[in-house]
């Protein structure tokens, strides 16, 4: 019995059909990863042009790779020191998204972030002013990734980084939850139709709630802690506020990818909402603990630099007197 049913599944996968759990949905569940050389904006040049031929795609992998390589040695030494880790901690893939998008911004077609509101720009010129003078008078001045909060990786919206941009999935008829293997954050989606929480009560990840829209699975997340700088990682380096809403859709297209597409609106920072679209791969797992910066010794790295800077620097005025 078991082996005919193996054999059922094997047959059915053949021909292009997705697995279904016992409800009848797609099957989500297993290991899965969005790396891809694709940038979030699209590349100056391109204009409108929303996708690559496959001759395009190899090219601009070729000219990518030799871009980001950490290992490359241009005769400055100055720039080798601040490309930091070599090529071997990282693992951003080798190849654009699976849909040849230029960009993961799929909306609006310029495949830019929209611009913000006149408010936003004031305040997020504030924060980047503040930042600059006050870089790390304690650990609450450094980024959420520098806390190990929050990462890009994690979402919503999931946007690749450098590297860890692995995923689990467990699906059952009345949650879902996906776990990013960068940081180890697990979000947890109710689909039993209960309404979202308080807006006084807020997380990093938000409040998450989905359901089934035909075979694709919609969470809606709301309720975001609200932090002085980017929730949006590496990849862009833009504020959101307590009005952000993102509306997630995880479309299972074959065996081995789902199409994830994630909806940003937040109406007082920007002018308009975005959408991002990534290829998401079948991967073999399992996901590995992600400690951070263990005994958080990174960020007292980091404090005590900005501390001995400020000596020197005062020391330097003195001596000017």
């Amino acid at each position: 019995m078991r082996r005919w049913c193996l054999l059922v599944v094997t047959a059915a996968m053949a021909v292009g059909q997705v697995p279904r759990a016992a409800d009848g949905h797609p099957d989500l569940q297993g290991f899965w990863n969005n790396a891809s050389l694709t940038p979030l904006q699209r590349p100056a040049g391109l204009g409108n042009k929303q996708f690559y031929t496959a001759a395009e795609a190899a090219a601009y992998e070729k000219s990518r790779l030799e871009e980001v390589n950490r290992d490359r040695r241009d005769g400055s030494g100055q720039a080798d020191v601040e490309r930091a880790y070599n090529e071997a901690w990282f693992d951003r893939g080798t190849k654009v998204s699976r849909t040849l998008r230029t960009s993961l911004i799929s909306d609006p077609v310029d495949g830019k972030v929209p611009a913000m509101t006149p408010e936003a720009q004031q305040k997020w010129a504030k924060i980047q002013a503040d930042f600059a003078a006050h870089p790390g008078d304690g650990p609450e001045d450094r980024p959420l990734p520098d806390r190990c909060l929050m990462f890009s990786q994690v979402g919503p919206p999931m946007m690749a980084g450098n590297y860890n941009d692995n995923y689990q999935i467990v699906q059952t008829r009345d949650f879902v939850s996906i776990r990013a293997e960068m940081g180890g954050i697990v979000r947890v989606v109710p689909l039993d139709g209960r309404p979202h929480l308080p807006s006084s009560v807020r997380a990093w990840t938000g409040d998450a709630r989905g359901h089934w829209e035909g075979d694709t699975l919609v969470v809606e997340s709301t309720n975001f802690r609200v932090d002085k700088r980017s929730r949006f990682g590496v990849v862009y380096d833009g504020m959101t506020d307590e009005n952000l809403r993102v509306v997630e859709r995880f479309t299972r297209k074959s065996v081995d990818m789902i199409l994830y597409q994630a909806t940003v609106e937040d109406p007082t920072v920007y002018t308009k909402p975005w959408t991002v679209e990534i290829a998401m791969n079948k991967a073999e797992g399992p996901i590995y603990e992600y400690a951070c910066h263990e005994g958080n010794y990174g960020m007292s790295g980091i404090l005590s630099g900005i501390r001995a800077e400020e000596k020197k620097a005062a020391l330097k005025g003195s001596a000017g007197r």
